[in-house]
């Protein structure tokens, strides 16, 4: 099991805060597009998806996994270095607190959006 280590601790940054959404519009971007791709050539309209949802399956599995993992890591760090809000000070310390947090909200928020982006695809059957 994933062990958190207070002396390996890195400093977040603004890539922390958008990583976990980058990860969700790169899974909206990916899945959306090759399922268009599939379904363009419009030659057999009742053309069932298969090989989309195993593809967008993948690729949501990789995604919340990405997405599971840099949420851990920043609750993890956040909890540590006593992260109760509000982080109102103007210290460094309670920016690096604020912007812990913030990656905290975005990956939850990234990985239920995660998993609305592909739920179209396991309810529909075909092209229509």
């Amino acid at each position: 099991m994933f062990r958190f280590n207070p002396k390996s601790q890195t400093r977040d940054t603004l890539w922390t805060l958008i990583a976990t959404p980058t990860i969700w519009a790169l899974h909206f971007l990916f899945s959306y597009v090759f399922a268009a791709s599939v379904c363009a050539p419009n030659e057999a309209i009742f053309q069932t998806i298969g090989e989309v949802r195993v593809a967008v399956g993948i690729a949501t599995l990789l995604a919340l996994l990405a997405i599971g993992l840099i949420g851990i890591r920043t609750y993890r760090e956040w909890r540590f270095n006593g992260g109760d809000p509000p982080h109102t000070e103007d210290t460094e310390e309670e920016r690096e607190r604020f912007m812990e947090f913030s990656s905290v909200l975005l990956a939850g928020l990234s990985f239920i959006g995660v998993a609305f982006v592909a739920l179209p695809v396991f309810l529909i059957a075909d092209c229509r």
